[in-house]
């Protein structure tokens, strides 16, 4: 059963886009798999790979609705079109500033400071599109581990199907799995030094992405992006 879910991506041909391809070793767009060395001193390309892996498989993205299964009685024709219409009626916005920081043991492309257009337009895209997902799984549920999140976030997770949406949405882009604590700076050393060039330009949010994964476990691809409608906030 595929998954499909609404990212956050710069469009294919951008150079943050590249960028993040060659970081984590394949193109969303493309869905193949990158030919590159390790971007990290002192690590194999295996080892950098196994730092990346996860990063890898969901392509370079930002969560605005997570993946979900088709809700009994939809169609990917009709969330295609109705994302269709939904992203017409919408105005272009620019982020703030990305820079590489880190959450928990992860680094990730952050915004400097929080988007509150992107917060309001994630929080619509869980909110409207939510006839679109099929409710989740005893699996699903418990793979999120509810115990370990807080209140909010588990009623999220049990109504929306996601932990991390509204006053608990925290934007990024994931560049890694966990790094150990004794990899971590020279691991962001890394990252600053592969993105520096791209984190100089604002990043604007002009379209809505819709991303496939064609069965558990594969990796995601873009599948359409739905330009945004003309104007700018």
């Amino acid at each position: 059963m595929p998954r499909y879910a609404l990212f956050f991506a710069p469009p294919k041909d951008d150079p943050l886009t590249e960028a993040a391809a060659i970081w984590l070793g394949r193109d969303a767009f493309g869905g193949g798999d990158i030919d590159r060395p390790s971007l990290m001193d002192g690590q194999s390309r295996e080892a950098f790979d196994a730092m990346t892996a996860s990063p890898r498989r969901y392509g370079f993205h930002g969560t605005l609705k997570a993946p979900f299964e088709l809700a009994p009685g939809t169609s990917i024709d009709q969330l295609v079109q109705a994302l269709d219409t939904y992203a017409a009626g919408l105005k272009s916005f620019t982020l703030p500033m990305f820079e590489v920081g880190r959450l928990g043991p992860f680094f990730a492309l952050r915004t400097e400071r929080p988007s509150d257009d992107l917060k309001a337009l994630a929080s619509s895209l869980v909110r409207d599109f939510d006839p679109f997902r099929a409710p989740l799984d005893a699996h699903d549920i418990a793979r999120r581990k509810p115990e370990r999140l807080s209140d909010s976030q588990r009623d999220n997770l049990m109504t929306w199907g996601y932990p991390y949406i509204f006053d608990d949405f925290r934007f990024h882009m994931t560049l890694s799995d966990p790094i150990s604590e004794e990899l971590a700076d020279r691991f962001e050393q890394a990252a600053n030094r592969h993105f520096e060039t791209v984190l100089r330009v604002p990043q604007s949010v002009s379209a809505l992405s819709l991303f496939v994964e064609a069965e558990r476990g594969a990796p995601f691809k873009v599948l359409h992006q739905f330009p945004l409608g003309s104007g700018s906030a």
